[in-house]
């Protein structure tokens, strides 16, 4: 686990420097914690692998572009300014068109590729 910055406790966190920091796709960057959740930023372009999260609920916030996310049985839009909770135990397939930038919120360890890893898994708690 890679330990976090310590910033002024009163400073605010910016989006626009932090997505400046980075350009992988598909690697969250986590910017801060409260209790046992990280908020972390990514940015997405393409389509990502069918995936669930046994144990826990993920939230998607798009702050640019636009986000579907399929599932087996329907699949809905998110929209900047948009956001969506999938629930634990629904397998489901991000896919953004053109790149997004998105906030997640998840507990700290849950891995972007759910109960499995592959290829795909990108190393977790990496701080920005």
């Amino acid at each position: 686990m890679t330990t976090h910055p310590t910033p002024s406790p009163y400073l605010a966190i910016n989006f626009a420097e932090k997505f400046a920091l980075f350009h992988d796709q598909w690697a969250q960057k986590v910017v801060a914690e409260m209790n046992d959740y990280q908020f972390k930023l990514a940015r997405l372009e393409g389509e990502f692998i069918w995936h669930t999260h046994s144990d826990t609920d993920e939230t998607f916030i798009v702050l640019e572009g636009e986000l579907v996310i399929y599932f087996r049985d329907g699949e809905v839009t998110v929209r900047a300014g948009e956001m969506y909770v999938v629930k634990k135990g629904i397998e489901h397939k991000p896919h953004a068109p053109k790149e997004i930038k998105l906030l997640l919120i998840e507990p700290r360890g849950v891995l972007n590729t759910g109960d499995e890893t592959n290829e795909r898994t990108a190393v977790n708690d990496v701080w920005i």
